[in-house]
């Protein structure tokens, strides 16, 4: 290699981040490489200079004072060169807002208000996405996120906020609750046929909290997605447990019917979550959505009461 020739971006960035961090495997944790690729860049830094960089003469790399220098000037660099993008990030004509919804959310809640926002703010160029239930969501590419959860999340960098409740009621068409029998409310509720959401523990703390733990929940379809489990109840095939937040509407249609006021999974709920976002624009552009989102949920409480 000439000398007129830099070294490579990639090895300059792994040598910068193990001086910052003061090792190599936490630099290779901050890079989200391993650390043998962070050892394998400095060695080819070290070629290229043709001199160590380190004095390995204990647990931690500790940086030469030609190395401190080179690091200190690196990190301008960076530092500069990130702020560079982020202005041409900022002076893009069309960056969309990205917000992240179950799916339960998603059909339940947010697209049936969504025109709503849209007709509010035109400017705004929004793109939904699905937030599966369990799985890590990257807040790289995502703004904002409605999720669920036991207990308000607690995840570094991410702001969260209490959105709706998780408590679950049974509920079933009118024409399964026409069917309802007399005398013990939890027998007749079983007799009804049950629907379940990923297993039978949902019925099963149910029946303990209406005081018939000796009802055992009778078999019955088991659906992995609440959407699929309320297109099932609304077609008339039984009895389910749904979190009375996200089948608001169709209670107040009367497509639905809550058989009883007993609820389980008050522990449960509805959160929104804030990405560390570090562009002005997007800042401002998810403080209009968040606001509007709890504009509109008040508002249905409000109307619900």
């Amino acid at each position: 290699m000439p000398m007129s020739a830099l070294p490579s971006l990639n090895a300059l960035r792994a040598f910068e981040a193990v001086v910052r961090t003061g090792s190599f495997r936490a630099a290779a944790e901050a890079l989200f490489v391993t650390q043998s690729a962070i050892s394998h860049q400095i060695r080819q830094l070290e070629e290229y200079f043709g001199t160590p960089l380190f004095a390995r003469d204990g647990n931690r790399p500790r940086p030469l004072p030609h190395a401190e220098e080179l690091a200190r000037r690196l990190s301008l660099s960076f530092a500069e060169m990130t702020a560079a993008c982020q202005t041409i990030k900022e002076r893009r004509i069309s960056q969309p807002l990205v917000i992240a919804a179950i799916p339960s959310v998603a059909v339940c809640w947010l697209i049936p208000r969504l025109a709503r926002f849209r007709e509010a703010h035109p400017e705004l160029e929004i793109r939904i996405i699905y937030a599966m239930h369990g799985r890590d969501i990257d807040f790289h590419d995502v703004h904002l996120a409605f999720v669920f959860a036991r207990g308000m999340p607690a995840l570094p960098g991410i702001t969260a906020e209490p959105f709706l409740p998780g408590d679950s009621v049974p509920v079933c068409s009118p024409p399964v609750a026409a069917r309802l029998g007399q005398g013990d409310r939890a027998g007749a509720i079983a007799a009804l046929g049950l629907l379940h959401d990923t297993d039978l523990s949902g019925w099963q703390s149910w029946f303990a909290r209406a005081g018939a733990g000796d009802h055992p929940p009778p078999a019955g379809p088991v659906f992995e997605d609440f959407n699929l489990l309320r297109a099932a109840t609304l077609s008339g095939q039984g009895v389910a447990l749904c979190p009375e937040a996200m089948i608001r509407d169709d209670l107040d249609a009367g497509h639905l019917v809550c058989l009883s006021q007993t609820s389980v999974l008050e522990e449960f709920g509805y959160y929104l979550l804030w990405g560390p976002l570090t562009v002005s624009s997007m800042q401002s552009n998810a403080k209009t959505f968040r606001d509007w989102v709890f504009v509109e949920r008040d508002g249905a409480d409000q109307t619900a009461h």
